[in-house]
């Protein structure tokens, strides 16, 4: 059964420095992520709820949490924490569809657990690279189809170049998932995104998975085209995200995203501002 966020995402975090250049890392609200772990000894955080559906049934998530750690250089851990929902069509033509039929179900979902390795540097010329590997654990009851029932994992690897006010990235992965009416099945994303000024960025993607078995509601394969936007508040540190949108091929299907998002931090082995200025003033 595929996470409703697909990599989904959140509550607190992102950079707490930024270049002039650089743009904010991927992720959510879209389903394509980034190869960009949190910065060393920073923090992110978001809280957010997003559904995504097809004639057979729609699964949402939330709220949820995600929190981010930037635990050592080049690499995040992560974890989500989500309530979710499912709620099957029941709707005849779709008998032989197991996701279809019975009662609706919310409840403690399949927790999330993962770790973010960039291990390719960006330059001027080159994308920077990483993995994303999850986790996904049962905690979910599979019964009242919350959860697989199972451990599942997600093996993606991601790219991105920043240029100006652009922003590039994309990559494929493998959903492994071994359950009865579920199957293992292939992903890939790639998005675009630009600064619209200081406080408004905007993104569009094309995300396409493999058919999830008949025990998802994403019974078929899928391709679909999302659009969306991070707001930043007058505290830079501070996002609202959201993203909605549908296939162009394959299975109906409808995706959204809505959360906000925090991001605190201190970098190793740098002096605060009051400390600088206690160092300068005794010496």
């Amino acid at each position: 059964m595929k996470n409703p966020r697909l990599s989904p995402r959140r509550f607190l975090f992102l950079l707490f420095f930024l270049t002039a250049a650089h743009l904010w890392a991927q992720g959510p609200p879209f389903q394509t992520d980034d190869p960009v772990p949190v910065d060393f000894g920073h923090y992110e955080f978001y809280i957010f709820g997003s559904a995504d559906g097809t004639p057979v049934a729609m699964g949402a998530m939330g709220p949820a949490l995600e929190f981010n750690w930037g635990a050592v250089p080049s690499l995040q851990l992560h974890a989500i924490l989500p309530l979710g929902a499912i709620v099957p069509s029941n709707k005849p033509v779709y008998l032989a569809f197991p996701a279809a039929n019975g009662p609706s179900a919310f409840g403690l979902a399949d927790m999330e657990l993962g770790a973010k390795w960039g291990f390719i540097k960006q330059t001027p010329h080159r994308p920077q690279i990483g993995t994303f590997t999850m986790l996904e654990l049962p905690t979910g009851s599979s019964d009242k189809g919350l959860g697989v029932g199972k451990a599942w994992y997600k093996l993606p690897l991601w790219m991105e170049k920043d240029w100006g006010h652009w922003t590039a990235c994309g990559g494929a992965g493998y959903q492994l998932v071994q359950q009865t009416n579920l199957r293992s099945f292939p992903y890939t994303g790639w998005l675009i995104k630009r600064e619209a000024g200081k406080r408004l960025e905007l993104a569009a993607e094309v995300f396409a998975h493999g058919g999830e078995g008949l025990g998802a509601p994403q019974t078929g394969s899928s391709a679909l085209i999302d659009a969306g936007a991070y707001y930043h508040f007058k505290n830079p540190n501070t996002q609202l995200l959201f993203a909605y949108g549908h296939s162009v091929a394959g299975q109906t299907e409808n995706y959204a995203y809505l959360g906000m998002y925090w991001t605190w931090g201190k970098d190793k082995g740098k002096k605060s501002a009051p400390d600088a200025l206690l160092s300068k003033q005794r010496y």
